[in-house]
């Protein structure tokens, strides 16, 4: 199935959907707040495991004497 829409159409849409999307993000404005934390947390997650894979093995050992020492 093809959707063809006039140049009209297509701008009154867009508009609509715009205006829409304003009133959903001024209304709710949590969302949007909630979407920028995980955008900040993937970003975070994505560069710890970058400089992991840089950094040297350790045995899964020496992790747990290393935390039993910071309790």
């Amino acid at each position: 199935y093809v959707l063809h829409m006039t140049a009209v159409e297509e701008r009154r849409l867009k508009g609509m959907l715009k205006s829409a999307v304003t009133e959903v993000l001024s209304e709710r404005q949590d969302l949007l707040r909630d979407a920028i934390r995980e955008c900040f947390e993937d970003v975070s997650m994505l560069r710890a495991i970058q400089s992991g894979e840089k950094s040297r093995l350790v045995t899964r050992d020496k992790i747990f004497r290393k935390l039993r020492r910071s309790t």
